[in-house]
This record gives C-alpha cells, structure tokens and sequence, in this order.
C-alpha cells in the first residue's frame, strides 16, 4: 500500500471517529444506552431484537432500532415497527458495513429523548463492521450454532473489541456438529473474560441472563 493510500484510508477513518464520538455525545446527552449488533447473515440479529422487545414489552423501556442493509429493502425494519418500536431503515449503497455518518442520519429521524436504548443491527458481515466506530456504547457480536466453531479463529478482529458476545441458536446444538469448548478457547485467546451469553431468541433459553445484564446498562 502507497504512503498515499494510507494518508487517505487514515483520514477516513479519523473523520468517522470524530462523528462517533458526536454520536455517542447525542447518546448520553439523551440518557439512551446505544449497541451495535454485529452478526454474520443468518446468524438470527433481527430475531434476537424481536425477542429481546418482546420480552421487555412489561419493563416500558422504549426501544429505538437503526437497520443497515446494503440493499433498499425494508423487510427487517419493518418487523421492528409491526411489534410496536421506531425503526430506521438505513440503505449503505452496497458498503459492507455502517459507518458513524450513516447513524447520524438515522438519529435524525428518531427522537432520542423518549428512548432508553437504541439498537444498531449493523451489515450482515464479520470483517467490515469491526473497522468502524459508529458511536454506541456497547459492540456485540452474535455467532450462531450453525455458523461452526471455527469462526473466532478466522475472524479475529471482530471479537477483538467486543463487549459482549450472543452465542444463538443453542437449540440446535443436538443436531450439529459444534464443539462449545473449542468455540470459546478461541474467543478468549482475542478477548479475555468476554461476557458471553449462550440462548436461543426461537425459544428463549438463556434470554433472561442477557436481558438482566442489559437492563443494568440502561438510564435508571
């Protein structure tokens, strides 16, 4: 790589931090707790969001969702809005991650001061994403049963800064090949001591642990 194509890619980079760090001001001047939801496709984020509003329904938090799809669909933001929550559909023009911009643009749309979190489900992709800060207060990655075991050894960087990790779909584990303890040693050999929660969002086993560790991170 050119010392010219660094320069560049450094002030790309240095200009998107800067507005996370403007983002993350908008968070905590709202009193709203923010997460960027990493996943693979497939790996089940929009039914993990789904189950985790619906299980709050009875706690009156307000949740606020930021969709990011490469492609000008509204199929997943519109499930958030049929089970009652604001949702912001946010169209990359084909860029396999978000980035703090794009989230600025969303927050515009929503009204931060009457939500107590907001859920960014960023790109289906495990390289891009982990590149970019977009301003939320917890990264979370979610890595699903049938994705293998193998993942945390191919993709380092995106469990490197993590906060927490969702290990989904656990009630398929009787019918697949995946070995739990050969998952976690590579997830604590990039992030020692990672909260990890192990449920299913099909069926809620394992829901409540995350759901305790996420109220405790929401404005009293």
């Amino acid at each position: 790589m050119s010392d010219k194509r660094i320069k560049i890619v450094e002030k790309i980079f240095d200009a998107n931090d800067r507005l996370a760090q403007q983002n993350r001001q908008r968070f905590d001047d709202s009193n709203t707790f923010a997460i960027n939801l990493m996943a693979s496709p497939g790996a089940g984020k929009t039914t993990f969001i789904l189950a985790t509003i619906n299980a709050m329904l009875d706690s009156n938090v307000r949740i606020g969702v930021i969709e990011g799809d490469t492609a000008p669909v509204t199929i997943d933001s519109d499930k958030i809005a049929a089970a009652g929550m604001p949702a912001i559909q946010v169209n990359t023009g084909g860029q396999c991650h978000m980035d703090a911009l794009m989230v600025e643009s969303a927050l515009e749309q929503l009204s931060l001061e009457e939500l107590d979190l907001v859920i960014v489900e960023n790109v289906g992709n495990l390289i891009c994403p982990a590149s970019f800060d977009l301003g939320t207060h917890s990264k979370i990655v979610i890595a699903s049963v049938p994705e293998g075991d193998d993942k945390p050894y191919k993709y380092p960087n995106i469990y490197r800064g993590l906060d927490v990790l969702i290990i989904n779909k656990i009630d398929l584990l009787p019918y697949l090949d995946f070995d739990m303890d050969y998952f976690r040693q590579g997830v604590e050999m990039l992030n020692p001591g990672l909260e990890t929660f192990a449920l299913s969002s099909k069926t809620g086993e394992g829901l409540e642990s995350w759901l305790t560790w996420l109220k405790n991170k929401l404005p009293q």
